[in-house]
């Protein structure tokens, strides 16, 4: 039988929990070389999610420079948990991050960019499958996020693992993605 979320959940920060510093930084950055072969660097809004260090999770330094280089738009989010809902803020050089209670870092304040304009999405994940779907936290917020998307927002998972076969517990509200991004290979889920 195929592992359901909450299996898959506990199985990848188990995984996650094992990579030392050096590693986590060597699969990034593998990541992020990858991110350049996508064809994305046409767009200008990009979403990026600053990592949760406790959570071993990707390091998307690399990612923000990248995206500096290229002169693209980064756009970051707060979570505000009363409303379940994400709000996003254009990322530059006078924005204040601060980690919240939930050690995720995020901007303090900024000048607030609608989910509409966003043009690719970086997501992050704990486990995915051949299908696109992703296992996050569990709180639904990311969902609701790329629900908000134009439909033609690409999607991209980064993740240090590669792909579950299937995943048993899909939900209809379950936004899939488009890509998903390991240290060595480039998922694409066609539609």
């Amino acid at each position: 039988m195929s592992p359901n979320k909450k299996t898959l959940r506990a199985q990848y920060k188990a995984l996650r929990q094992k990579l030392n510093a050096a590693e986590i930084e060597e699969k990034s950055l593998a990541i992020a070389n990858a991110l350049l072969k996508l064809p994305i660097w046409e767009k200008t809004y990009f979403h990026v999610f600053l990592p949760i260090e406790e959570q071993q999770e990707v390091d998307t330094e690399l990612i923000l420079h990248l995206l500096s280089g290229k002169d693209k738009e980064i756009v970051v989010s707060k979570t505000d948990f009363e409303n379940r809902k994400m709000i996003h803020f254009l990322l530059t050089d006078n924005t204040k991050i601060k980690k919240n209670e939930y050690n995720i870092p995020e901007p303090v304040e900024g000048i607030e960019v609608p989910s509409s304009k966003i043009e690719v999405v970086f997501v992050p994940l704990l486990a995915f499958d051949a299908k696109g779907h992703r296992v996050g936290y569990g709180k639904g917020f990311y969902d609701k996020f790329l629900a908000e998307c134009q439909a033609g927002t690409i999607k991209i998972g980064l993740s240090f693992f590669e792909s579950e076969e299937v995943i048993s517990d899909v939900f209809e509200t379950d936004v899939a993605l488009d890509y998903c991004v390991t240290p060595i290979k480039i998922y694409s889920f066609p539609l």
